[in-house]
């Protein structure tokens, strides 16, 4: 049963990480600041691989940071 839980959640971050990837592709921002997202992606990326319910943090944070538009600076 735990198991079931741990592979439903991988497979939540796993497609809500294939969203965010998409949506800083589509933003019409400074190439800076997409590489700052994309960076900020791999970092949860990077998570995933050992603390998956960080990953999924961190994901939820970064996602409500786009939805309110709020961006790393341009460096």
């Amino acid at each position: 049963m735990e198991r079931d839980s741990q592979l439903e959640l991988y497979e939540a971050v796993a497609t809500r990480l294939k969203e965010a990837h998409t949506r800083v592709r589509s933003l019409q921002v400074p190439e800076g600041v997409r590489m700052a997202l994309s960076r900020k992606l791999l970092v949860v990326t990077a998570a995933a691989k050992h603390d998956l319910k960080d990953a999924a943090t961190r994901l939820d944070r970064l996602m409500k940071d786009l939805d309110e538009g709020r961006f790393p600076e341009d460096d």
